[in-house]
C-alpha cells in the first residue's frame, strides 16, 4: 500500500503545528468540506446511528461496526 495522499495540505500543516498527530491531522485534511465553517450541523446526539457510522467511515475510524451509538460519538469527538 503507497502513502495515502492529503487532500487538503494547509489545513493538515496547521493541524500538524497545533499538534495533531499525523493520523488524525490526515482524516480530517481528508474530510469532505472539513474545513469549511457553517456551524449548522446538529449536536451528534441527535444524529441516527447510521448517520454517525458513516461519518465515522468517512473520516476513517477502525472497529466502527461494532460501535454502540456513543461509542460512534466518542470516537468522532476523540479521535
Amino acid at each position: 500500500m503507497g502513502i495515502p495522499t492529503i487532500k487538503n495540505e494547509k489545513q493538515y500543516e496547521a493541524l500538524r503545528e497545533k499538534g495533531y498527530s499525523k493520523q488524525k491531522a490526515a482524516r480530517i485534511a481528508n474530510t469532505p468540506d472539513a474545513g469549511v465553517k457553517g456551524g449548522h450541523a446538529k449536536p451528534y446526539e441527535q444524529w441516527t446511528k447510521a448517520d454517525l457510522y458513516e461519518q465515522a467511515k468517512k473520516v476513517g475510524i477502525n472497529g466502527r461496526s461494532k460501535m454502540t451509538k456513543a461509542e460512534l460519538i466518542y470516537a468522532l469527538r476523540h479521535n
